[in-house]
């Protein structure tokens, strides 16, 4: 069984912020967390984020801020691990301690914005479609940066980054001091066991035994550590592939996408889908391929 893994990220001596570029053939494959904030442009990859207490697919060009300690998985889809397939993810992370040399910074006056907006990010944040391709050129510019210069192209990042009105939030909680090691450790089995078989009919009988819970016990748990039931979030990983099913048009028809997904019947998923997503599938598919 596997634990929310805490990570210590590396401190760069000569530096006060850490940036990590990765190019790998698929994302860490394990729930974990830091005491760092994580800003993360995806510039290639795909797959399913879990950041606290939901959960949602990622895909090229996408920019997320994962709070402090708040536990979170890039999940690369299935195809990054086959080999046969030569896939492989691209990203940059710029990791801080809201805590640490910012808290001094974010004292003046002039970072009462950027204050606010560290605060706000602990629930973790995605940017706009439109915000991201306009934040990733700031990523550049530290990147290719050193010393002084890359400190304060980092401060222009997160002022830039405060002045957004449209960011999403990706979970309705902090959860920097809700979950210990021990919970983790049932919560990684449990999401890990879902997204495994989430196109089997799952039972609470089944599922409770992954964590050696009664039924009763594990709705009680579930709900406390993810403030939603279990039934709840095995349709959102079922929609979840159905809208990447989508977006790849890899279905023949919506009653295929439906049962791939793990669902019965087609009117069931037609009303998940609608009550997750805000649009029925029809509409989605003719929205999403507008747009792209």
């Amino acid at each position: 069984m596997m634990k929310v893994v805490q990570f210590t990220i590396p401190v760069e001596i000569d530096n006060s912020i850490h940036l990590q570029e990765d190019k790998l053939p698929h994302f860490y494959e394990h729930l974990h967390r830091h005491t760092e904030t994580q800003i993360t442009w995806v510039i290639s990859g795909e797959g399913t984020l879990i950041a606290g207490n939901t959960m949602q697919r990622f895909q090229s060009g996408d920019l997320f801020v994962i709070g402090a300690n708040q536990p979170h998985l890039f999940k690369s889809d299935p195809s990054y691990f086959d080999d046969a397939n030569r896939k492989s993810i691209h990203s940059l992370n710029i990791f801080f301690n809201p805590t640490g040399f910012i808290a001094q910074l974010l004292a003046f006056p002039e970072m009462r914005g950027i204050k606010k907006f560290v605060t706000a990010s602990s629930f973790g944040m995605q940017a706009s479609e439109k915000d991201a391709a306009k934040l990733s050129e700031h990523f550049l510019k530290i990147r290719n940066s050193t010393a002084g210069f890359r400190l304060a192209y980092f401060i222009e990042l997160l002022q830039v980054m405060a002045n957004l009105k449209k960011w999403k939030y990706l979970s309705t909680e902090s959860f920097e001091f809700t979950i210990t090691d021990s919970e983790g450790l049932r919560m990684n089995d449990i999401y890990r066991y879902t997204m495994e078989h989430f196109t089997e009919n799952i039972t609470l009988e089944q599922i409770a035994a992954v964590v050696y819970l009664t039924p009763q016990s594990f709705c009680r748990y579930f709900k406390k550590h993810t403030s939603k039931t279990y039934i709840i979030f095995l349709n959102e990983v079922r929609i979840n592939e159905a809208c990447k099913k989508m977006m790849e048009m890899d279905f023949d028809s919506i009653s295929t996408i439906a049962y791939q997904s793990g669902f019965n019947n087609v009117v069931t998923f037609n009303r998940v889908f609608k009550s997750i997503t805000g649009k029925a599938p029809r509409e989605y598919i003719k929205e999403y391929h507008k747009k792209n």
